[in-house]
């Protein structure tokens, strides 16, 4: 928080309800929700966004109208002409039947609640926690409901129901593939470096006490009017005091977030630390009641700093949970130009995730290869499949199969922070010897300078490595195992199966650019050298 804003902290009042559940029920509850009322908010949702610039709320308008036009279709499709309702509807016991959510209608569902919670703003993240309300009323076991319910929860700062909710996403799956558990974990430590600091604040301003029962955004007022006046001894009491009612009242991480680090800057400029924008009128002047000089109570500098690190810690511990080895087991970033070189004068194979490898026999002639490459959520079955991974080509979104041990992994990502923050995440210790640098980020795009306007879908990471490898036409065997572009179903580790084939892929430009390039094609085998 700065002193530009006026958003100020604020106490919930024992009877307020709490942000997530519309003033019925605690966060960690699922509010029973029928799936009627749920279509009629995102009908009502939908008619309220309009043509704009941000890209999110324009994801979220189609979601809302692939939802809605789905159900529209089931409602209008003859029952007897249907060969699977989309919803199904119980038998009347009142004055109206209940929809039942099929299973063509729980991924446009899901679909909404995902890129409601990605805008982030308050409507729509009480449109996606009426979402997850409505598929768990009906599906108690829904993994993606509860993951979509933990994400949330954890948006509206309600963090201790939010690891509640990501325990019964993490009872349901045996492959974490989205780093629930370090999450979660992070999380926790997150909360327990800010209780102590937190503590070590209430400890050090015993005064503090007597402010922590009152209204906490005219106790932070207050102690924003003494600190404008130069008195900051009697402000530290009352903005501690306010802190200490916010924690104690629930309120929502990120506001108490904000108002600590608002405090640590008060508190860096009363101590007049460079930069701070401490004046001579703010600089502490007299020793307080400790012997003191205001704003350097208990250690001055350095009892500062040990807040600060506190606060730095708590931060981190959230954004990407514990990092037992912060080099990750010594990996050596890798170079486009170091890439080429390692695969030179090699025989490639790419495996597909495809139900044409997973129920063939081409496992031994697979692992003849000179280098095998696989994808995201690879299935291992030796006979099938072969057994060797070499080389981990891998979207950032998830982490599937981050903690198995190749030679080379390669991360994809269109966005360079957002595929950052996944390698300082996901990344697992010790678990590849290579890993590749930002100039093999993002191949079709920032290597080709393929722009949108030349192919405006979002290239597979099987077709990004597939790009590379032929752009860099330094193999004599490239070949392409299984690679039916999805007609026989997806061969995924078993937690990855209900993943959705995402329509932001564009499978046939992908079929149609490998198949002018090919030298011969087979039922299982596409050759492109």
């Amino acid at each position: 928080m700065t002193k530009a804003r006026t958003r100020w902290p604020r106490q919930r009042d024992a009877e307020e309800p709490a942000p997530s559940d519309g003033g019925t029920s605690s966060p960690a509850a699922v509010r029973p929700t029928e799936l009627e009322t749920c279509l009629r908010a995102c009908a009502a949702h939908s008619g309220k966004l309009v043509a704009g610039l941000d890209r999110r709320r324009t994801a979220l308008a189609e979601a809302l109208r692939n939802l809605l036009a789905t159900h529209a279709a089931m409602e209008q499709t003859p029952a007897q002409a249907a060969p699977a309702p989309l919803l199904r509807r119980t038998a009347k016991t009142g004055p109206a039947s209940a929809l039942i959510i099929g299973d063509r209608l729980m991924d446009p569902l899901l679909a909404v609640g995902n890129k409601a919670l990605d805008c982030g703003y308050e409507d729509e993240l009480k449109l996606a926690a009426l979402v997850a309300d409505t598929v768990l009323t009906q599906r108690t076991r829904s993994r993606a409901a509860w993951r979509l319910r933990a994400r949330v929860l954890e948006a509206m700062g309600a963090e201790a129901d939010a690891v509640e909710a990501y325990g019964r996403y993490l009872a349901l799956t045996d492959d974490d593939g989205f780093g629930i558990a370090a999450r979660t974990a992070g999380l926790r430590a997150g909360a327990e470096r800010q209780g102590e600091l937190l503590r070590m604040l209430e400890r050090d301003c015993p005064e503090a006490a007597g402010f922590a029962g009152a209204p906490v955004t005219d106790t932070w007022a207050e102690g924003l009017a003494l600190h404008a006046r130069g008195d900051w001894n009697r402000a530290r009491s009352r903005l501690i005091g306010a802190l200490l009612a916010q924690d104690r009242s629930g309120a929502p991480v990120p506001e108490i977030q904000e108002a600590l680090a608002h405090y640590l800057g008060l508190a860096l400029e009363a101590g007049g630390a460079p930069g701070s924008g401490a004046t001579a009128r703010t600089a502490p002047r007299k020793a307080n009641a400790n012997g003191n000089r205001d704003g350097n109570a208990n250690g001055g500098a350095a009892h500062l700093t040990e807040l600060i690190a506190l606060y730095a810690g708590q931060r981190r511990s959230r954004m990407r949970g514990p990092v037992a080895d912060p080099t990750f087991g010594g990996v050596e970033w890798v170079t486009l130009g170091e890439f080429r070189n390692h695969i030179a004068g090699k025989s490639i194979c790419l495996i597909a995730n495809s139900q044409r490898v997973g129920t063939g026999s081409l496992g031994a002639e697979i692992d003849a290869y000179d280098l095998v490459v696989r994808f995201n959520s690879y299935r291992i079955d030796p006979a099938a499949t072969g057994s060797r991974t070499d080389i981990h080509a891998t979207i950032h979104k998830h982490g599937f199969n981050w903690d198995q041990r190749v030679d080379t992994r390669l991360v994809f990502g269109g966005l360079a922070g957002d595929w950052k923050h996944s390698l300082r995440t996901r990344l697992v210790p010790g678990a590849q010897r290579y890993l590749g640098d930002e100039s093999l980020r993002w191949p079709l795009r920032d290597i080709g300078k393929v722009g949108t306007d030349v192919w405006p879908s979002i290239p597979t990471s099987g077709f990004n490595m597939l790009w590379l490898l032929d752009h860099l036409d330094v193999s004599p065997r490239l070949d392409l195992i299984g690679f039916d572009f999805y007609e026989s179903g997806a061969y995924r580790l078993p937690a990855a199966m209900k993943m959705p084939i995402t329509s932001v892929h564009e499978y046939t430009s992908e079929k149609a650019w490998v198949m002018e390039r090919a030298q011969s094609v087979t039922d299982t085998r596409i050759s492109l050298r």
